[in-house]
């Protein structure tokens, strides 16, 4: 036991390059944006919204005639420490500079006349351009909206996956637009959010929350150690042997979150930039160690 205390003492957070910093950077910023645009310059403007914390907010912003700005900003601040705990330091802070972006620029925006007063229109291209933002920064290990984050923790409560719970949220805020607006536009609200979902699948390449991780490395103690300590995941390790070569290999299986990829690609390049690496769409996990633990 001390000897396991010991290597998880030793697993140390690497610092990412200051070229891949500033990508990720520059594509959360892209992201947010394109959020921005797809709300303020589509959706908000012909009174459709979104799920999730946005569509509580846009819903505050036009009850109080505040700013939509304030309300992305304060009512996902909250999750933030939820995101820490869950994903860790480096999502948190790609997180809050994230909402911190799209706030200014929501509040930017405001101004600007809608692109188009078609409804119809307005909802297919806001929740198309919306969801390839919130995907963008999703790919690049970040969040937008704190919905995800709060079903990651509720999940470890209940018996239902995080899909069941951002759904079974999201009918509730999606149905609350039928008082605030009407309910023609509580239904296009629905539209706009499955529209925009899908964009999100087609730009994260997987609108699974679970992934099955599969990695054959040299250094496969020192990947499962970073992935327990930094991911909070259960690794298994798999004696295996190379066809072709005869050579004895050590293979690391994992599940994993969507949002947990792009972290878990950054600690196998930053150990093993030559490790193979296979990441596959998981439909249902049962059984197991699948709850994560919280990373201190």
């Amino acid at each position: 036991m001390t000897e396991l205390a010991n290597e998880h003492v030793k697993v140390q957070h690497r610092k990412l390059p200051l070229s891949k910093k500033i990508f990720r950077a520059i594509s959360i910023t892209l992201g947010a944006i394109l959020m921005a645009t797809g709300l303020e310059i589509f959706l908000v403007p012909n009174k459709v919204i979104d799920g999730g914390v946005t569509g509580i907010s846009i819903m505050l912003s036009h009850l109080t005639g505040l700013e939509l700005g304030i309300f992305l900003f304060l009512l996902n601040l909250p999750f933030v420490y939820l995101g820490y705990k869950q994903m860790g330091k480096t999502f948190a802070i790609s997180t809050v500079y994230g909402i911190i972006v799209l706030s200014v620029f929501t509040t930017l925006f405001h101004p600007i006349p809608a692109f188009t007063d078609d409804i119809l229109l307005a909802t297919i291209f806001g929740g198309m351009i919306l969801g390839i933002g919130v995907g963008v920064v999703i790919r690049n290990g970040g969040a937008l909206d704190g919905t995800e984050i709060l079903s990651l923790v509720i999940t470890k409560k209940v018996p239902f996956s995080v899909g069941q719970i951002i759904m079974f949220i999201n009918i509730f805020i999606l149905g609350a637009a039928g008082f605030v607006f009407s309910w023609d536009r509580a239904m296009y609200s629905l539209l706009a959010y499955v529209i925009a979902a899908k964009a999100i699948d087609t730009v994260v390449d997987g609108f699974e929350e679970s992934k099955s991780v599969w990695i054959i490395s040299d250094v496969a103690e020192e990947i499962g150690n970073a992935v327990n300590a930094r991911l909070g995941r259960g690794v298994t390790y798999l004696n295996g042997q190379g066809a072709y070569t005869g050579d004895d290999k050590k293979v690391i299986f994992s599940v994993i979150t969507r949002l947990e990829e792009s972290k878990l690609t950054t600690i196998v390049e930053e150990i093993d930039p030559s490790a193979f690496l296979a990441i596959a769409d998981i439909s249902e996990v049962r059984g197991g160690r699948f709850k994560k633990r919280d990373i201190h």
